[in-house]
């Protein structure tokens, strides 16, 4: 074949696939002017196999008449490519969306959705990795847990195409609870029996992703939480078990009242058998209550009551109980793993509980003691109130200036100044508490008492021992740093004297034009800011406060003051 004609081929083909792709753009317009919307539905028909105890569904499509999509591998492609196929006679269009009812949508995004795993799924089974040889089925989807959770979110309420093994038909699926309970039944004086109300093997199980179905012969179930935790437990145990009845004596009532028919009590319903002997075996409600208080060690023990009635009571810790009452096991099992929870550990010798952890106890008192007065009643003693967690307070503090030193009175402090400096030291490490040796816990968060006596103590060189006193002299010149620290102490009255008061007012800026005077010989040569700084220098020489300057302030830093620079440079207007 020449060159030229296979120029000329390969060119036909170009214009060939543009020419066709218009071709299909018109029919497309043509398609959607003429129908506003789709008429062609999808059918979807469920296959369960009973012996596998798997499920799928596969579909019909159509509107005149329904045809069977053979390759969903093929239908994806056709819908991804916009195809116009035809199935029959009766059935020819182009795959889009707009073509189907949007009835069907939602199934139409379905099949989509699983489709296209299908045909990749298979298309790496036929490369040179195959997977065992392995293929999915191209005729229908197989449901995993998820996929039945989405198919019934689709169909719920309606009725389809249902096939289980040979027998066809139709199945419905529903939300509705299916009757499924169990009785117990007294056949003697001292036995009884639990049977269900339907042959258990009649019905499937089945389970999704997010929920369990049931099965039977008319409708798929789709089982809310409630059933499963109790009707469907109940249920399956006599499955595993191959059981049609459980036989049971009069020694047992009392655990069948107390553990099985709380758990399950809308699935069981109990036959002759009078108000009366239910009650006997009818746990009564549990009342509990907690004694706290603290032991030698500064451990919490916890002394427990469980109360039914009026009389009855008894320690649920002591060895080899006998009572001649319905216990509540339910319930007392919930209040002792509360206290497992906690942290407490059993005192086999006292027959108590005992909380030994240091951080177990203070969260206890903190957080946790707030539920257990929810759920118990709280009996403490004087040690168990006392041992509290408490928030240090300075009640008031007293500043005077005497001989050129500042006097700072601290005997109003609640905190013992014997254990401060261990218990600042915990501060910085970022502890949640401190407990004295009392027993009693120190709470060190947000503590602005705390915080105050830190950068005291780290800021001004005093010691713990001069806290202790309950006196603390400070040079003059820690005034300011001072009077920064006592800002933060919102709950503290403070007393300052009056040269105190005088000094920290003349150390603010808007102060210093009222107390010093720039000399009449510079007046006219210093700016605004350096008369500022002239007045801030003088300020710090009287009270012998040390001082630094910036290089830009223009007041030339290496002379101690402006007074000093001026006689040293010749009066002429400049830049300091």
């Amino acid at each position: 074949m020449s060159e030229s004609r296979t120029t000329n081929r390969n060119f036909k083909q170009i214009v060939n696939t543009f020419y066709n792709e218009e071709i299909n753009q018109i029919d497309q317009e043509e398609s959607s002017n003429q129908k506003k919307e789709g008429n062609i539905k999808i059918e979807p028909k469920i296959l369960y196999d009973k012996f596998l105890g798997n499920m799928k569904v596969e579909f019909k499509i159509g509107n005149e008449k329904m045809y069977k999509i053979k390759n969903l591998s093929e239908f994806y492609t056709r819908m991804l490519e916009k195809q116009y196929y035809r199935y029959g006679e009766k059935l020819q269009f182009i795959h889009t969306k707009e073509n189907f009812e949007k009835q069907s949508w939602g199934m139409l995004d379905f099949i989509l959705q699983y489709a296209e795993m299908i045909k990749y799924a298979n298309s790496n089974a036929n490369s040179n990795y195959r997977y065992y040889g392995k293929t999915l089925s191209e005729t229908s989807i197989l449901l995993g847990n998820t996929g039945i959770d989405e198919l019934f979110n689709l169909l719920e309420g309606k009725k389809v195409a249902f096939q289980r093994n040979e027998k066809i038909g139709e199945i419905e699926l529903t939300k509705q609870q299916p009757k499924i309970e169990f009785n117990l039944k007294k056949i003697k004086d001292e036995e009884y029996v639990i049977t269900p109300n339907i042959e258990i093997f009649k019905i499937m199980i089945i389970k999704g992703k997010n929920h369990q179905y049931i099965l039977d012969q008319e409708k798929l179930y789709r089982c809310t939480k409630e059933f499963e935790e109790a009707n469907l437990k109940l249920l399956e145990i006599f499955r595993k078990n191959y059981m049609t009845e459980v036989h049971l004596g009069k020694e047992d009532l009392t655990q069948m009242f107390s553990i099985v028919i709380p758990k399950v009590k809308n699935a069981i319903h109990i036959e002759n058998m009078t108000q009366e002997e239910i009650e006997n075996y009818q746990p009564k409600n549990l009342r509990v209550k907690v004694y706290l208080d603290f032991d030698e060690n500064n451990f919490l023990i916890a002394n427990i009551k469980f109360i039914y009635g009026q009389k009855e009571e008894l320690n649920p810790l002591e060895q080899n109980i006998k009572v001649n009452f319905p216990r509540n096991i339910i319930q007392e099992t919930r209040a002792l793993n509360l206290f497992r929870k906690t942290g407490f550990m059993f005192d086999h010798q006292k027959e108590r509980l005992v909380l030994p952890k240091e951080e177990k106890i203070y969260q206890f008192l903190t957080q946790d003691i707030n539920l257990y007065m929810q759920k118990f009643e709280i009996l403490a003693t004087d040690k168990f109130q006392s041992n509290q967690v408490k928030q240090p307070k300075i009640g008031s503090i007293g500043i005077k200036v005497e001989n050129d030193l500042l006097t700072i009175d601290l005997k109003d402090l609640d905190i013992n100044p014997e254990e401060l400096e261990e218990m600042i030291s915990k501060y910085k490490q970022k502890k949640k508490y401190h407990r004295l040796k009392d027993g009693t816990f120190i709470n060190l968060e947000e503590n602005e008492p705390i915080d105050f006596l830190d950068k005291l103590v780290s800021g001004t060189n005093i010691t713990y021992q001069q806290i202790h006193q309950g006196e603390i002299k400070l040079p003059i010149n820690r005034s300011l740093y001072l009077n920064q620290l006592l800002k933060n102490l919102k709950e503290t009255q403070i007393s300052k004297d009056k040269e105190y008061k005088e000094i920290i007012n003349k150390l603010g800026t808007k102060q210093l034009d009222e107390t010093i005077k720039i000399p009449k010989n510079l007046e006219d040569i210093l700016r605004y800011y350096q008369k500022t700084g002239f007045q801030w220098l003088k300020i710090l020489d009287h009270y012998q406060f040390g001082g630094i300057l910036a290089d830009d302030m223009g007041l030339r830093k290496n002379h101690s003051n402006v007074s000093r620079y001026h006689r040293r440079c010749p009066k002429r207007k400049t830049n300091f």
